[in-house]
């Protein structure tokens, strides 16, 4: 009994909680509930440390809020569907089916061996027909209502991958999964039209106070709301080409305009010029760049003429038309008027080309010429070269040029988003089937209500190639049309893995319901999540498609609230020799030797302590060695007292006061306050130490003396303390040594310690005394003493009579309860 043996008391502990039951919750109207969510993993194959961490940090939430007396939900499931299950499969010849639930099985007993509190009544897998079938369902409705629409577009495909990406999936250039290029395609596709939310997503991020201002502003600067006005330039043929810009203080130094190589009027400017073969090669050459990549600063800008001109509305001037690598066409209007004088991008492709440079805004005290320019004035100042708009202050020039743009009825004031609707399509196998049918006949048909769901066939081989499987299987796409009765054929893409994850958390409030989407009573007692914690990756992908699509399901009258999660703990990356834990860089540590050796508690402790959830944990072995000396010490603190301790109630004051006892006394309750603080504030680490405090005090005390009779019940009074702020950490240890001193393991995890006010703040304090701002001695008094009082004491300490002495002290300075100052000569 002596001996820690972590493995015998996690099986024990594990087997008792699954037998018994008790994380599983349900709804109750007399507690307040509360939602703890960690992001679900992709079943992968196994969880990695990364897992561990973030599964750890919302253990001890779930663990600290139900001994608080909160109703909590805390579930757990499988982001099951997608390329990273399916190019697996194919890597090692299996189906992605089997692959997939093969590793949640093994995933699942991992998380269980580790002791998370999961609800595993609750749990899901979103490759699960009874999943994915409302998934469809809820397709249909934002179909119905002008949500869902397809056209064919240029798209971002990647090539290993051979699929499409969404814009927010291609980071650099490269794919978001492989990290290979992305190229352009032209296809037909399917999209959510999370545009017609974009203001919204947008202003509601200055109402998520819970959220880290990091995330909200990568957000905002992904949505992309500015305001500006759209200019109509006319061309030589009568035409009109408009353009957008945020700033019209800049429109009487527009030297060129800029069209993306996507806009219309790319192809057409050109043809029958002596530039036609060139911008030709050039569109060619432009649209393999991804559209993420052409939009990069240090992008080396590039351009063909077209041999045609525009007209500036505000001065008559005649202005080339050129076709730009460094425009693209989701922003605006896809064609841009360039000022070179005032933005660096226009000035480096004018500096490349031969442009003229014209300056509008002429900074304070610092007169430009463009011969003299190196590079683009960005800045603020009086208007110049700009008619009877000339000395106004440039920011109020805006405003009064969009009016004169208005009245002129050349331009509109208007505001503007960088935020593209969500390409679903995914020209692969492992995915939600889309439900919808083509007829020659009736055109696009979506499928009835009563045939969801579309069954994604289990029956097939599956290969690496450039299109999905399912478009050469006859008997998934061949149909009827449920108008004409006539010959159809189904979708064949499937939808965008990200579509499962932007509800998932929905169905976690009721995962046995069938006989709609979502049970709206029960999602709305659990909604929102009070806490989600997930990696910042996140941030502008399954974030805000799940902002986009909770809005979209309270349209649809299936839950109340419109924004699903409340706070948000974004947690730092597990490194390893100063990178990122990867199996290409060998620095990988399995989760399953570190249990098997240090045991479930150890692993978890030393993800807490390591770090702060916030930043990233440097991977140490030596960390989860520690972590194992500590618990083994706090298991011999007890089981090597078990017997004086038995049959001594615990108290958290002594019977008598002396020094030794005030002082375990006030660190006891100072320690309860100190925890109970950093768990609210996600301080878990420093919880942590304050714990490791608290135990090295006991040990402490227990070393003063032959503990007395009276002094038992303050030490079995600790000993409880350690044992139930450690729990939320460390479970298992914790509720074995609660029911080693006699107490019913249940109880444990059913309540909280309050600490007494009294003996938080101590009747004596430690007293700084400095010679000139140099420390030269402490001395420990009565908390607010007497000004007068104290300057006698701390004159008569020897070492302030040593530096005082032969000297004129100036002044005395005194800062209450903390430090005397002494200003000598």
């Amino acid at each position: 009994m002596n001996h820690y043996e972590p493995h015998a008391i996690e099986d024990k502990r594990q087997e008792i909680w699954e037998k018994g039951q008790l994380f599983h919750v349900t709804e109750d109207s007399t507690k307040e509930k509360y939602y703890l969510l960690e992001m679900f993993p992709y079943p992968s194959g196994k969880i990695h440390m990364g897992h561990v961490r973030n599964y750890s940090i919302g253990d001890v939430i779930a663990r600290y809020k139900r001994m608080r007396g909160f109703n909590v939900l805390h579930p757990m499931g499988w982001d099951a569907f997608g390329m990273p299950a399916e190019n697996a499969a194919i890597e090692r010849g299996v189906h992605p089916a089997t692959w997939t639930y093969d590793n949640i099985s093994y995933m699942r007993k991992q998380l269980k061996r580790l002791g998370f509190s999961y609800d595993w009544e609750r749990e899901i897998a979103t490759c699960d027909v009874e999943y994915y079938k409302w998934e469809q369902w809820i397709f249909l409705k934002m179909f119905e209502k002008g949500l869902v629409y397809r056209k064919s577009s240029p798209v971002n495909y990647c090539i290993k991958c051979q699929t499409v990406l969404a814009n927010e999936q291609v980071e650099g250039g490269l794919c978001w999964r492989c990290s290979e290029e992305v190229i352009q395609k032209e296809l037909t596709q399917w999209f959510f039209a999370i545009t017609q939310y974009a203001d919204e997503l947008y202003e509601y991020c200055d109402k998520l106070p819970g959220w880290p201002e990091r995330v909200l502003n990568m957000q905002k600067n992904w949505i992309g709301k500015s305001f500006g006005v759209e200019v109509d330039f006319k061309l030589e043929d009568g035409k009109t080409l408009t353009i957008y810009t945020t700033r019209p203080d800049t429109l009487y130094g527009v030297t060129f305009m800029v069209l993306s190589p996507e806009h219309p009027l790319s192809k057409e400017l050109p043809k029958g010029t002596q530039y036609e073969d060139a911008a030709y090669v050039f569109l060619v050459k432009a649209k393999l760049l991804d559209k993420s990549f052409r939009a990069e600063i240090s992008l080396k800008k590039e351009g063909v003429f077209t041999g045609k001109y525009a007209v500036n509305p505000l001065n008559g001037n005649k202005i080339p038309i050129y076709i730009g690598n460094f425009v693209v066409m989701e922003y605006g209007t896809g064609a841009i008027m360039s000022v070179p004088a005032h933005d660096q991008r226009d000035f480096e492709f004018a500096k490349e080309y031969g442009l003229p440079v014209i300056i509008t805004i002429m900074p304070d005290g610092k007169p430009l010429t463009p011969e003299t320019m190196q590079e683009a004035y960005e800045g603020d100042g009086k208007m110049v070269n700009s008619s009877h708009f000339n000395n106004m202050n440039n920011r109020e020039a805006i405003p009064a040029i969009i009016g004169y743009l208005e009245e002129k009825g050349i331009g509109k004031g208007k505001v503007n988003y960088r935020l593209r609707d969500w390409g679903i399509s995914r020209q692969r196998y492992w995915g939600t089937p889309i439900p919808i049918l083509y007829c020659n006949d009736c055109g696009v048909v979506p499928v009835p209500y009563g045939d969801l769901p579309v069954v994604l066939p289990l029956n097939l081989e599956i290969k690496m190639v450039g299109k999905s499987p399912l478009a050469e299987y006859p008997e998934f796409f061949e149909t009827e049309c449920p108008i004409c009765k006539g010959k159809a054929k189904r979708e064949t893409d499937t939808m965008d893995t990200f579509v499962e994850s932007s509800w998932y958390f929905l169905k976690y409030a009721c995962p046995d319901y069938s006989a709609g989407a979502l049970d709206k009573e029960r999602v709305d007692y659990w909604m929102p999540v009070d806490q989600y914690i997930g990696g910042i990756e996140h941030a502008v992908l399954h974030l805000l498609y799940s902002r986009f699509f909770n809005r979209v399901l309270n349209g649809l009258g299936l839950v109340s609230e419109r924004e699903p999660f409340r706070n948000l703990l974004t947690q730092g990356m597990v490194i390893k020799d100063g990178a990122k834990m990867s199996k290409s860089k060998g620095n990988v540590v399995d989760p399953d030797y570190l249990i098997e050796k240090y045991g479930a508690d150890a692993t978890r402790l030393c993800c807490l302590f390591a770090s702060p959830p916030e930043k990233d944990l440097e991977w140490s072995d030596k960390g989860v060695e520690g972590s194992y000396r500590f618990l083994q010490r706090v298991w011999r603190l007890v089981v090597e007292r078990i017997e004086t301790l038995k049959d001594t109630e615990g108290a958290l004051k002594p019977e008598k006061a002396n020094d030794d006892t005030i002082q375990l006394t006030y660190k006891i309750h100072k320690t309860i306050k100190k925890v109970t603080e950093d768990i609210d504030r996600f301080h878990l680490n420093t919880a942590v130490a304050s714990i490791m405090e608290l135990v090295n005090a006991i040990y402490k005390f227990l070393e003063k003396e032959r503990i007395q009779r009276e002094k038992l019940a303050l030490l079995k009074g600790a000993i409880e303390i350690v044992i139930i702020l450690l729990f939320p950490f460390v479970p298992h240890l914790t509720e074995e040594l609660w029911e080693i001193i006699g107490k019913n393991p249940y109880y444990l995890a059913t309540f909280w310690p309050e600490y007494d006010e009294k003996y938080i703040i101590e009747d004596k304090v430690m007293i700084a005394v400095q010679i000139n701002g140099k420390l030269r001695d402490t001395c420990e008094v009565e908390r607010g003493i007497d000004e007068t009082q104290l300057k006698e004491i701390v004159f008569a300490l020897d070492k302030i009579k040593k530096h005082t002495e032969g000297k004129e002290v100036k002044k005395t300075i005194v800062v209450p309860n903390k430090l005397v100052n002494i200003v000598c000569n």
